[in-house]
């Protein structure tokens, strides 16, 4: 498998805002990407129970708006907006916590839009511990899977446990992590924090153990 670790890097634009949500401190972890399709298509590869696992997971559930989802071995949660071809809203409820993401489209041309996912959680312990690459990482890995699926739809699905062990797969990992500690930075957060934070999401995503403190 060719994979360019530096392109897909370079075409998420990534940043990370505080906010309050429901009287709480929370933050807004935020990426932009460009797909070259229509759309009609994007909207469709993002919210079609049969299209989804080709470069997600697989999903079942009530998709429309009021409905609730499950994703297998990962995250589930309720569709709290629903306006196509253009905005997507849920719940992200795992592990006893609950999170909200945001999906907008924007046309660009007639074959290029722009995808922004903003997943909204609440500031804990686990945030201060892995910082926003927690769930910017595995949000790049989504967006990298939906872009190869457009670019080839009758490819089979690459498998994310071989390239996650792959040097390209580790690579990206850790320069994603990398990348959110920045965004990070750029917000605000004291640059020893936030660069610790991402080298703990490297080493969770990676599979590597750090050394005893």
């Amino acid at each position: 498998m060719t994979f360019d670790v530096a392109t897909h890097l370079g075409l998420v634009d990534r940043s990370v805002v505080d906010l309050e949500k429901d009287g709480r401190l929370a933050r807004a972890v935020i990426l932009s990407r460009r797909y070259d399709t229509d759309i009609d298509d994007l909207w469709d590869a993002l919210t079609s129970a049969m299209r989804i696992p080709r470069w997600f997971l697989p999903i079942e559930g009530d998709l429309r708006l009021g409905g609730r989802f499950q994703f297998t071995g990962n995250a589930g949660g309720e569709i709290t907006a629903c306006e196509p071809p253009a905005h997507l809203g849920a719940t992200w409820e795992m592990h006893g916590e609950v999170s909200w993401i945001d999906v907008q489209l924007v046309s660009e041309s007639e074959d290029r839009v722009r995808l922004t996912l903003t997943h909204t959680a609440i500031v804990n312990p686990f945030w201060d511990q892995f910082g926003p690459g927690a769930v910017g990482v595995g949000w790049e890995l989504g967006l990298v899977g939906l872009a190869m699926y457009l670019a080839e739809p009758d490819a089979p699905k690459i498998d994310e446990e071989v390239f996650a062990q792959s040097p390209e797969g580790k690579t990206f990992m850790q320069q994603s992590a990398r990348a959110w500690g920045e965004a990070d930075i750029a917000r605000g957060e004291d640059p020893a924090q936030a660069h610790t934070a991402a080298e703990r999401t490297a080493n969770f995503y990676t599979g590597v153990t750090p050394p005893q403190e």
